[in-house]
């Protein structure tokens, strides 16, 4: 006999927890509550609709109660709560959840005002034509596979045949343990279309399937604001779709009062609750949140729905209307998350993956259904010749079976004797005798031809997977001419997307940021090159205590990227910049912006256009570097998104746009310089929440001032004639030297650097108002993360590096100082010098002045068209 301490099974409780919550979230989510990518059907539906077919309940036969349907899924097939299949039996019946529904509902099933539904015993149901046309059509003819029930004693489809796209037609929305599916509902007509064209053309992509599937259709009706959320969960997967009420102001009539304006709503968000809906405006105008309205009433009835928010005689009734959008659920985001369960795993699906998924589906159902067509046809052909073998030989059959002494004796001398098979003997011996009449045996002879022609067709099926396509098609399109409503969601451009740059001149434009959050943007033609050593112009008229701190060239069309300490990312059009003269001070960033008060700008970037081949490189103060790939900051939220992670105490300082094949270029205040690669060996691509990698290694009291990016058009020369100067231990020792007169420096370091006139050039300008333009062939390719190289010298110890620019020999840049004084001037006023040298006065400063920024001036559209 066994104790009780020889049957407990020591086990690592960690190793139990693990096994055993991954067992329960993989029952969750294949069992539960994800839909199949097939069908598009939760098992609970799945075995609500099997179990209404095997009850009869076809669109042409009564209604029965639902509790009759509840209780038949619990017994044979779904061992829960009777609530919860009721609530999804439920919602397959509401024409206001489903685009399609599934069941025919008699009695109460709810309402868009979330009112529940009747009690299962009073309800009935039934099913609709669609759903025995499109998804339970076929079932007894195997096409699908057959599984054990909950207790093995009944037998339930693990998916039914659906001939049309089910997933995307009605949606389906599902959390199950780490993962959640929300899938928008669709129209049936365009869904097959979308099908019967990645028929014909297997290569079409999901942008291309867009043409005959625009987005969601929502039986609510309503408006899709633009195209941007929907091209994103078509292609991606995932997306977010802006929904919009539908509404019309009209002039209501009083008897005995003057006319009032009113806003009339007669189409709502999918999902939202017109209750609700109502409860939240009526609670905005008491807390004097909406301005303008007088009443609101639901004047909905059986004919449709109807809000009526009737408004005071002085309100403007385009602006309320505005308000509702932006401040109530008359305007939605529909977050669309397409994952649904692909053999057994979810995946997240584009648009074409959903319709290639259900069209591989398809396609196999129809094999199996075809395969199951031949092998009838062809056993009722070989019971057919048989018979034909018994009326031609019916004499001698007859007498065979009076002679014989029972059934079996006559079954096996046939078979001895003819040659039939045991099936075919038995037919004979069933045969009745009406079937002997000249008639009778007329049709038999007409049934094996036709028998015979069938079976050859179907054998062509099989062969030709074209014919299996060709009969895809068919069906679908009957299903279409017989089932499909014209599209109920209108797909409208979105506000933002009526641009505004239509208007708009591209002029080239200033923007200039000041320590204190004042920004503004000034027409770039108001300040004309002028003469190097000169000393500029008043830009900005500041505090005491302010001075500029971002300073940046672009066009008015570009989008401006605001990256803060913190690493978050803003973004504002150049033209949504106030304007402002030279001598204004600006308008806070902190009306434009949604920044805390203890978030700064630290950097600014200009963008034309979103690529995915371009790159936005980002370094800290703290010296970490990384490349993200700037599509990643196409759709920026109003309140800002993160763009990279941060260590304790450390501020993101520079963001460059590059692409992979450029190199890129960093400074530090003492005059050192490390040029390495932007390819992924260097600084492989990251995703927005990252941190990065290490940058440049600094002496103590050093600190990272300035990054810029080289093309990579000019690396190969670099590496064609390697730079052999000293390394940075080298430089350091000579740093000391005596400098030489400058006009004589100045007239060497030309002829020196001759043969490298034309550029680029790293423009090098110190904060007490020196520069020069060295050759980039001059800095050499190096890893990531060393010391680097000595770009320039000092000619006062107290002067540090302000800017490291690449320029082309064409280019013009300005300087702003601390104080806000402005100068433009062209690249090719600056002097070439090697990195030894000291550079000349670009901007002459006054004693408590100096530089603060250098920005270059964008080209003209006529100049890039050359440059391309």
């Amino acid at each position: 006999m066994t104790t009780s301490q020889e049957r407990i099974i020591p086990t690592d409780l960690g190793d139990e927890m693990s096994r055993s919550y991954l067992e329960y979230a993989m029952s969750v989510i294949v069992g539960r509550a994800l839909p199949d990518a097939r069908d598009g059907l939760k098992p609970v539906h799945r075995r609500i609709l099997y179990a209404m077919h095997e009850l009869g309940l076809m669109p042409d036969r009564p209604f029965r109660k639902c509790a009759r349907v509840v209780g038949e899924v619990l017994g044979k097939y779904h061992p829960h709560g009777d609530t919860a299949v009721y609530d999804a039996l439920v919602r397959m019946a509401q024409d206001f959840s489903m685009r399609s529904p599934l069941i025919n509902g008699h009695g109460n099933f709810g309402s868009v005002d979330n009112d529940p539904p009747a009690a299962m015993r009073y309800t009935e149901c039934r099913l609709q034509s669609l759903t025995s046309e499109a998804m339970l059509r076929d079932i007894e003819a195997e096409t699908v596979d057959f599984g054990d029930n909950f207790d093995g004693s009944q037998q339930e489809p693990l998916v039914l045949p659906a001939r049309v796209p089910q997933l995307l037609l009605n949606g389906s929305s599902g959390i199950a343990v780490g993962m959640a599916t929300n899938i928008p509902p669709h129209n049936l007509g365009e869904l097959i279309d979308g099908l019967v064209a990645l028929i014909h053309d297997p290569e079409l992509t999901d942008i291309q399937l867009m043409r005959y599937i625009p987005g969601p259709d929502f039986p609510t009706g309503g408006q899709i604001l633009g195209t941007s959320g929907i091209k994103e969960a078509y292609t991606t997967g995932r997306g977010s779709i802006t929904m919009r009420g539908v509404a019309r102001i009209e002039t209501i009539e009083h008897r005995g009062r003057p006319d009032r304006e009113a806003i009339i709503i007669t189409e709502l968000p999918y999902q939202t609750n017109k209750a609700a809906l109502i409860e939240k405006i009526a609670e905005m105008v008491n807390d004097k949140r909406l301005e303008g309205i007088a009443d609101i009433r639901d004047e909905s009835d059986r004919d449709g729905m109807r809000i009526v928010i009737e408004l005071k005689r002085d309100a403007y009734p385009r602006v309320v209307l505005n308000n509702l959008y932006k401040q109530t659920p008359l305007q939605a985001n529909f977050g669309a998350n397409m994952l649904a369960l692909v053999n057994s795993e979810p995946q997240l699906l584009s648009l074409k993956k959903f319709l290639s998924v259900f069209l591989d589906f398809r396609i196999e159902c129809v094999t199996r259904r075809t395969q199951h067509e031949l092998r009838k046809a062809e056993e009722r052909d070989h019971l057919l010749q048989g018979l034909l073998i018994a009326l031609s030989n019916l004499d001698r059959i007859i007498e065979l079976i009076r002679h014989a002494a029972d059934a079996p004796t006559a079954r096996l001398e046939m078979i001895e004797t003819y040659g039939l098979s045991e099936a075919q003997a038995d037919a004979i011996l069933q045969m009745q005798l009406r079937r002997l009449t000249a008639l009778e045996a007329e049709k038999i002879r007409q049934e094996h031809d036709a028998l015979q022609v069938q079976i050859v067709d179907l054998k062509d099926i099989l062969a030709r997977r074209e014919r299996i396509l060709e009969i895809i098609e068919t069906e679908a399109i009957q299903l279409k001419t017989t089932f499909a409503t014209p599209r109920r969601t209108a797909i409208e451009l979105a506000e933002g997307e009526i641009e505004d740059t239509d208007l708009i001149a591209n002029e080239k434009a200033l923007i200039l940021l000041t320590e204190q959050g004042y920004i503004k943007r000034m027409p770039i033609n108001t300040f004309e090159a002028q003469s190097r050593g000169t000393r500029g112009k008043s830009a900005n008229r500041m505090k005491e205590d302010d001075g500029v701190k971002h300073f940046l060239t672009c066009c008015d069309h570009d989008s401006v990227l605001f990256f803060s300490d913190r690493g978050v990312v803003y973004c504002l059009r150049a033209y949504q910049i106030p304007t402002a003269s030279r001598t204004a001070r600006g308008v806070p960033i902190v009306q434009m912006l949604p920044i805390p008060r203890d978030e700064k700008i630290t950097s600014i970037v200009p963008v034309a256009e979103f690529t995915s081949d371009e790159y936005l490189v980002m370094l800290t103060s703290g010296g970490y570097i990384k490349k993200t790939e700037l599509a990643a900051f196409s759709n920026i939220r109003a309140n800002g998104l993160i763009a990279i992670s941060l260590e304790e105490g450390d501020q993101l300082r520079w963001v460059r746009r590059a692409r992979a094949e450029d190199s890129i270029i960093i400074g530090s205040r003492h005059g050192m310089a490390i040029h390495f690669r932007a390819n992924h060996d260097q600084l492989r691509s990251l995703g927005r929440a990252t941190r990065g990698v290490r940058s440049m290694s600094l002496r103590e009291g050093d600190q990272l001032i300035s990054m810029d990016v080289l093309p990579g058009s000019v690396i190969a020369n670099i590496e064609d004639n390697p730079d052999s100067a000293p390394d940075a231990g080298e430089e350091l020792q000579i740093e000391d030297l005596e400098l030489q007169n400058e006009e004589d420096k100045v007239e060497s370091e030309i002829s020196n650097l001759k043969p490298e006139m034309n550029g680029p050039w790293a423009l090098v300008i110190t904060t007490g108002g020196y520069g020069k333009r060295v050759p980039v062939t001059q800095f050499r390719l190096q890893n990531r993360a060393g010391m680097g190289l000595l770009a320039t010298k000092f000619r006062k110890t107290s002067d540090r590096l302000a800017a490291l620019h690449i320029v082309n020999q064409d280019d013009e840049f300005m300087i702003v100082t601390s104080r806000g004084i402005i100068i433009r001037q062209a690249v090719n006023a600056i002097s070439p010098q090697s990195r030894m040298a000291t550079g000349v006065r670009v901007q002459r400063l006054d004693e408590d002045d100096a530089i603060a920024a250098v920005a270059l001036v964008p080209p003209t559209n006529g100049e890039e068209e050359e440059a391309e």
